[in-house]
Formats: C-alpha cells, structure tokens, sequence
C-alpha cells in the first residue's frame, strides 16, 4: 500500500484528497496498489471534515514517517511549501504539486534533489489544470524539435478579455464580475499583470529548451491597458485580443520568453478560446503543432492532474530521466526581447498617416466607428521591437496602444 500525504487543504488540497476516494477503485487499479491518505498538513482544524483525524500541524510528523512515500503539495507560493518539498524530496518521497510560483522558481533544484534520491517531482497541474502538457512534451513529443509553445495560460484574464469583447464591458467591470464569479482573487495582481502566466511559460520553457528559466527573466505584460478601442480594432483587423504566454527557439540559438496581450488573427484555433478555458499550442519539427485545450483551473480539474501525478509517483522505478531541466548558471541563452522580430499593432492620438507612412512605409492602417478625429490605428510590418520604438518617437503623438500580433 502506498501512504500519501497532503500538504495545505484548501481548494486544490480538499479536491485531491475528495477525488482519491471518490475514485479510489478506479485510481488503485491504475496504480497497480492501494493507496490511502495517511496526512493532511494544514495550519487549521477541520472539525467537520469527514478526514479530520487525519490532519495533522507540523511537517516533521511527515517527514519523519517512512510509511509515506507520496506527497500532494497544494500549498501554493514558496515559502513553506520549498522547505517541506525539498526535505519530502532529501527522504526519498516523491512530491506532486500544484504550485507554478514554486515550480518556476525552484524547478532545476528540486529535480536535482528527485533524481540523486531515486524519487519524483511532479508537476502537471502546475500549467493548464487538467489538460495534460507537461506530460505529452516530455514523453509523447520528445522524438520532436520543439520550436515554440505558445498559448492561453490564464483562465482569469481570458475570462475578463472575452467579456470586454463580447459585452463591450471596460476591463474594471469585467475584473469586477470576475471577482464575483470567485474567479479572479480579492487581489488579482498575479493573474492581470500577467506574473501566473509569467511562471507558467517559464515551465514550459524550461522543459521544452533544457535550461531553467526564471520569472525575472520573461518580459511581462499585463491587460490593465487594454481597452474596448483596442478590441473593436483586433476584431476589425480580423482576430481578437488574447494574453499570451509563449517560448520559442530563434535562429542565433537562443529563446525568447514572453508573456503579452496579443491580436491573434481568427484563423488560429487560440483566438475562439472563450471563458475560463485554457488553450497550449506546441509546434515541432514532426509534428508541426499540436494543440492542447481544456479547463486550466478549479478544484476537481487541477486535483484531477495532482492525483495523476500521485499514481505515475506510486508506479515509477526510480526517477523519470526525461522530465528534467538544469540550472544553466546563467539566463543568457534569452534574448532581448526588443530586439526581436514581430508586427506591431499601434493606436496613436495627435498623429496623422502621411507621417506614419514616412517613419513605418508599408503599413496596414485599420478603421473603426466612430473613431474620433485625430485618433491613428495601424499594423506594422515585420521589424524589431526597438525600431518600432524608434519610429513612434519619430512619428509624435499620444501611444493609446500598442500590442504584439502572434505569429500563424
């Protein structure tokens, strides 16, 4: 029999430990062993929890019992949570966890610690919740060259950019019906500035490229800027405006990560992604893309991806030799990101086209009703980041907006 404790018991925590049971047969069977909950590590009592007697205070009662050879961190954040992995980790016992912010992070350490004791690190519903991406990259897809991974990362943001385009709704009362929803915290920084996804792209990067990619290093932007404007231009140019978090392998050898507000034009399956949902594209030598869809949030689909992780922990000899990165010792292998290649769109008040086409020459300029006079909405050709600034200053004007297109 397998003994599995639980670290934090709240939502994702509650989740895995209610799903074991409830598919306790199914799960023992894929498992290949019984398997039971020993532990719930939690800072509270839960007096009318049916699992009560089996939470317990202090992370040494864990640590120190070798019946348990499988821990659930659904603590989220990385303190305590790196402490009470990496001392599950240093004793033999393979973690599964939830938790992006400890992943990105931590990653390339933890996994040293995994494979020297011959254990586990797991970390599927660190991206997408339910849908399964970590997985399919390093085993399904590992006979590809992965060039880029790209996609919707943030169920909470897609929520708030698909009403502002289907309501017409000012990105404050979207946030504020997001928040009523219980989708969007009370805080919602690390969703709309753009950090949750920031950390999801860096996992993803890390396991596509081999190299650990920390958070400071990915150029992030948020959608507090985005406005109704924008988004009447995007569905005029032909597509939408989605936050996007993407890698990928440029032709000098190095990557660029990124996570930014983008037009994604409508014939790419990313721009019909609606709600909460998440969306994963990965694009390879062999397979040329490959697309990953679902839920990437909430109780059962994210404990639907720990406890997954919980059964391939409970079958595993040893530790897996193809999920695993290193810490490189440096982040030069990114890129600058303004010195990087892409089309531009831009929305400028106080300038006019003739001196637009004179700084930019071949440019796409967009309408929209009832666009005040002055106002200028235009697509740039391919060019880098840092012309592109270099010309606005040349061209004048108020920069209302300014957002990436994502490549087809």
């Amino acid at each position: 029999m397998a003994k599995v404790a639980v670290l934090g018991f709240g939502v994702v925590g509650g989740g895995t430990v209610e799903l074991i049971y409830k598919n306790k047969e199914k799960i023992e069977k894929s498992a290949g062993k019984s398997i039971d909950v020993k532990y719930i590590l939690d800072l509270r009592d839960f007096p009318d929890s049916p699992f009560a007697d089996k939470v317990v205070h202090d992370i040494n009662v864990i640590l120190n019992d070798d019946e348990v050879t499988l821990v659930a961190e659904c603590m989220g954040g990385v303190n305590p949570a790196y402490d009470f992995v990496k001392g599950c980790l240093e004793r033999g016992k393979s973690v599964a966890t939830s938790n992006k912010e400890l992943v990105a992070q931590k990653g390339a350490e933890l996994l040293k610690i995994a494979k020297e004791k011959n254990c586990n690190f797991f970390f599927e519903a660190s991206v997408g919740g339910a849908i399964p991406i970590i997985r399919p990259m390093h085993q399904c897809l590992a006979a590809n060259e992965i060039t880029s991974v790209s996609g919707i990362l943030n169920g909470t943001t897609n929520f708030i950019l698909t009403k502002m385009i289907n309501e017409n709704m000012k990105f404050d009362d979207a946030l504020k019906m997001a928040q009523q929803l219980g989708y969007a915290e009370a805080d919602p920084t690390a969703d709309v500035e753009g950090l949750d996804a920031c950390r999801k792209i860096c996992i993803l990067s890390s396991l596509a490229f081999g190299k650990h990619v920390y958070p400071d290093s990915v150029h992030t932007e948020g959608i507090t800027k985005i406005t109704p404007e924008d988004i009447e231009y995007a569905e005029n140019w032909g597509g939408s405006v989605k936050l996007i978090g993407t890698v990928k392998k440029l032709d000098n050898g190095k990557i660029l990560p990124l996570v930014a507000p983008h037009f994604v034009c409508s014939e790419n399956p990313i721009s019909s992604v609606s709600d909460v949902f998440n969306a994963v594209m990965v694009c390879g030598d062999a397979i040329d893309r490959a697309m990953f869809y679902g839920r990437g949030a909430g109780k059962f689909p994210t404990a639907s991806a720990v406890v997954a992780d919980i059964i391939d922990a409970a079958k595993a000899d040893g530790t897996s030799i193809s999920q695993v990165w290193e810490d490189a010792g440096t982040q030069d292998f990114i890129d600058d990101y303004s010195n990087c290649r892409t089309r531009m769109y831009i929305r400028l008040s106080g300038a006019d086209k003739s001196a637009v086409e004179k700084a930019f020459e071949d440019v796409e300029f967009l309408a929209r009703e009832n666009a005040p006079s002055g106002e200028v909405a235009f697509v740039t050709n391919e060019m880098r980041e840092c012309d592109i600034d270099e010309k606005l200053s040349a061209v004048g004007g108020e920069v209302l907006g300014k957002i990436r297109l994502l490549e087809v």
